[in-house]
């Protein structure tokens, strides 16, 4: 990891982020210096969550050490997560740019039963969400959004005024929701990132595209603090 650890916040800082990020794309061995070893995948940094807590930087890359190093020592690198070229070698296959998830974290623990029912109930308000979206109760689906909500153009009055306008539009919505993927944010309590395929219908307008949202339990309810294309 970075010389002087993790959390990163700012350009130049030496440090390692600590988050959910995803391969952004490959980068060959014959593309690269053998400083990076047999390869290098981009990570997502800064992600949204990074953007909205104003931490800066770039260039946090997954990849391997020179051919004449077996393992660089535990904190070597100016920010970037190092791997030995035989463990990037056998993680290589499953690595997809802007599907596989690299999660960052000082520790990890085993998953508890109080896990399982924090999954649960967020996947029961994710659900909700959905249903309230499809029914035209803009009021309700208004709901699932925390006060504090943006999405990098749109604070919660905002996004609130465009839903009202959007649905009033409207005669009917339908919503199909596929491959949802969880994942509890690093030390950061009660903070999840929600990945998911969207198929929109509606009387005037339909897409499908790939969402990205950020929910946070606040009042010991889950709400939506960011919401975006993945």
């Amino acid at each position: 990891l970075g010389k002087l650890g993790t959390d990163k916040a700012s350009e130049g800082d030496q440090r390692t982020p600590i988050g959910v990020y995803f391969v952004t794309t490959e980068l060959p061995r014959n593309r690269l210096s053998d400083f990076y070893g047999i390869g290098a995948y981009p990570l997502s940094y800064p992600n949204e969550w990074d953007r909205k807590n104003k931490r800066t930087g770039s260039g946090i890359w997954l990849h391997g050490t020179p051919s004449d190093t077996y393992s660089r020592p535990p904190r070597a690198s100016n920010g970037c997560v190092v791997l030995a070229n035989d463990d990037l070698k056998k993680l290589a296959p499953y690595l997809q740019a802007g599907i596989t998830p690299v999660i960052i974290a000082n520790r990890m623990d085993w998953s508890s039963a109080n896990d399982q029912s924090e999954r649960a109930g967020l996947l029961q308000a994710f659900e909700q969400w959905r249903m309230d979206w499809a029914s035209l109760d803009t009021d309700a689906y208004l709901e699932h959004y925390a006060p504090d909500f943006s999405n990098g153009s749109m604070n919660h009055a905002s996004w609130t005024r465009q839903k009202q306008l959007v649905n009033s539009a409207k005669s009917w919505i339908k919503v199909h929701l596929e491959n949802i993927s969880v994942f509890a944010y690093p030390e950061q309590p009660d903070l999840v990132v929600v990945n998911f395929e969207q198929d929109y219908r509606s009387s005037n307008l339909s897409n499908r595209m790939k969402k990205r949202q950020y929910w946070i339990k606040q009042d010991n309810r889950w709400k939506i603090i960011y919401e975006g294309a993945a």
